[in-house]
């Protein structure tokens, strides 16, 4: 159970967001996309759910290359992608949101318990923070292979956001987030390992467990550019153990 990139370029009109990017998130487990905005992080999940298209390089899925597959099949073989925006259907309630990912949304309510009060409300109302956790809340629901989530945690309470990340790393799936920083709790972890790739104006810098990452953005010098650790590599090979 693996997804990775290999030489991935992306391009918005004439700008290059991707330059040849190279890497890997085995799963089951969690791997970190860090980076400032505009690093590229972003554009790494968008590419790898299929909903921008590549310039150059590939989109490898269980030793199979998807480029070429479309997002909605991508997502009908369980790739599931949480964006920043937009992750919830505003017009329709709490309900019928989590209705439209199973008919039995129980487990949702148990993730976050907050959700029971809001199952009338319309998901448009809800606060940032709500919505991230309902947003998630169908993701859960899904029981994808695939979970790519952007900034999981905005919006939510410290306690909120700790539950979260524990959920993610606890499903058997490949789950792979953005975040501009390595949340607190994920550098050292118990019978598991995190995942790093540090991303800087589009290129990878840094990629390796997440004890030896610096658990931010990379400084303007570029003393990191290229660094390797210990993590799986897209260069090794379409389906990296872990």
């Amino acid at each position: 159970m693996s997804i990775a990139l290999r030489h991935a370029r992306v391009r918005y009109g004439p700008l290059e967001a991707l330059h040849g990017v190279n890497l890997a998130a085995p799963g089951p487990g969690l791997t970190v996309l860090l980076g400032r905005n505009g690093s590229g992080r972003t554009t790494v999940l968008r590419a790898l759910a299929g909903t921008v298209p590549l310039s150059g390089g590939a989109v490898v899925w269980d030793g199979a290359d998807v480029t070429r597959l479309p997002a909605y099949e991508r997502a009908r073989r369980g790739l599931c992608l949480v964006p920043e925006r937009r992750a919830v259907f505003g017009s329709l309630t709490v309900r019928e949101n989590l209705e439209l990912a199973a008919a039995d949304f129980a487990a949702a309510l148990d993730a976050y318990p907050q959700l029971a009060s809001l199952l009338p409300r319309r998901a448009g109302t809800l606060s940032g923070g709500e919505q991230r956790m309902l947003a998630l809340s169908r993701a859960l629901l899904a029981r994808a292979r695939v979970v790519l989530v952007d900034e999981p945690a905005q919006g939510m309470s410290p306690a909120v956001a700790a539950r979260t990340y524990e959920l993610l790393s606890g499903l058997h799936a490949c789950v792979v987030v953005a975040e501009q920083r390595l949340p607190p709790g994920l550098r050292e972890r118990a019978g598991r390992t995190t995942y790093v790739h540090e991303l800087r104006r589009g290129a990878v810098a840094f990629s390796g467990e997440a004890a030896e990452s610096t658990g931010g953005p990379t400084g303007s010098g570029g003393s990191r550019a290229g660094r390797t650790g210990r993590g799986p590599s897209a260069g090794r090979g379409a389906n990296p153990s872990g």
